[in-house]
C-alpha cells in the first residue's frame, strides 16, 4: 500500500466568508459614506482614509486568493491589511479630536452597544443603514469599535496562518516531501 501523501497546494480560500473581510467591507463603505458627506472633497485625508479602508479589504482577499501557493505573501498581505485599518482608526481618533468631539470611552453604554452590534453583524448593509441617520461622531465612533474588531480578527488569522505553516510546511516543504 502506498503512503498517503499530503496536498501540494493548500485549499484557497474563499475571502468573501472570512469575518475579517466583511468587516473590513463595512468599514470601507461606512468610511466612503462618512468622507463624501462629512468631509470636504479638497481634504488629503479624504483620499487617505478612503484608501486605507480600501487596502485593508483588498489585502484580505489579495491574501486569500495567494494562499493555495504561498502562505507567506498571505501572511504579509494580511499584515499589510492589519496596518492599513490602524492607519484609518487613527484617522478617525484624529478626527474626532482636532475638531473637540468625544470618543467613547470603555465604560460607555455606546461602546458596549457598538461592540455587541459588531459581533453579531457583519454585513455592510446593516451598518450602513444605521450611519445613514447618525451625526459625524457617532459614526467615527462606530467605525472605531469596528476597526478594534478587525483588528483582533486578523490577529487571529495571522496567527492561524502561522500555525498552519509550522504544521504543513510552506509550498517548497510540500513539493520536496512529495518528491
Amino acid at each position: 500500500m502506498l503512503p498517503e501523501k499530503k496536498p501540494i497546494y493548500r485549499k484557497a480560500g474563499n475571502f468573501r466568508k472570512l469575518l475579517s473581510y466583511q468587516k473590513a467591507e463595512a468599514i470601507y463603505d461606512i468610511t466612503v459614506f462618512f468622507c463624501r458627506k462629512f468631509l470636504s472633497s479638497r481634504d488629503r485625508t479624504v483620499d487617505q482614509m478612503i484608501q486605507a479602508a480600501r487596502s485593508g479589504k483588498q489585502n484580505i482577499a489579495e491574501g486569500a486568493a495567494t494562499s493555495s501557493t504561498n502562505a507567506e505573501t498571505e501572511i504579509r498581505l494580511v499584515n499589510v491589511a492589519k496596518a492599513s485599518l490602524i492607519e484609518l482608526r487613527t484617522d478617525y481618533e484624529d478626527y474626532l479630536r482636532v475638531n473637540g468631539l468625544p470618543q467613547w470611552t470603555e465604560d460607555s453604554k455606546e461602546l458596549a452597544a457598538m461592540r455587541t452590534l459588531g459581533k453579531e453583524h457583519n454585513d455592510s448593509a446593516f451598518f450602513m443603514s444605521l450611519v445613514q441617520t447618525r451625526p459625524p461622531a457617532t459614526i467615527a465612533n462606530m467605525a472605531i469599535v469596528l476597526l478594534r474588531q478587525a483588528d483582533y480578527l486578523l490577529f487571529r488569522q495571522l496567527k492561524s496562518l502561522g500555525e498552519q505553516i509550522v504544521v504543513g510546511g510552506d509550498l517548497h516543504e510540500r513539493l520536496a516531501a512529495a518528491r
